[in-house]
């Protein structure tokens, strides 16, 4: 059983994806991008998008065993350092930053997740 989730986003429709696909035990959560003027409130919105996604499928941070972070400015990363610690705590997932073109310059972060739904 396959189980979409959308949370609305402009490019959904657009670019014909949903912001979460449930399938097989796994939460595949796509590129979430956040709203702001800076790179760590864009990091922060785009997380509440994302774990609002987990919950409707049915996980949380904790399940995240995978994150990719793209950001077009890697100089960038560092400030949200403390912000992902904190969303991910004792359960740090496996990660990855790509330094890369994004889909409007006006995003300074695309965050993408991979999490295992609880038993």
């Amino acid at each position: 059983m396959i189980k979409r989730i959308s949370s609305g986003g402009e490019f959904e429709p657009k670019l014909g994806y949903c912001r979460a696909v449930v399938a097989g035990g796994w939460v595949h959560v796509s590129g979430t991008v956040g709203q702001g003027d800076t790179v760590v409130e864009q990091c922060r919105s785009a997380l509440t998008v994302i774990e609002k996604a987990l919950i409707e499928a049915g996980a949380g941070f904790s399940d995240v065993v995978r994150v990719t972070y793209m950001l077009p400015d890697k100089a960038e990363f560092e400030p949200c350092w403390p912000i992902l610690s904190e969303t991910f705590g004792a359960n740090p997932p496996a990660a990855t930053m790509i330094e890369c073109d994004l889909i409007d310059p006006k995003y300074r972060i695309e965050i993408e997740v991979t999490a295992y739904l609880p038993e």
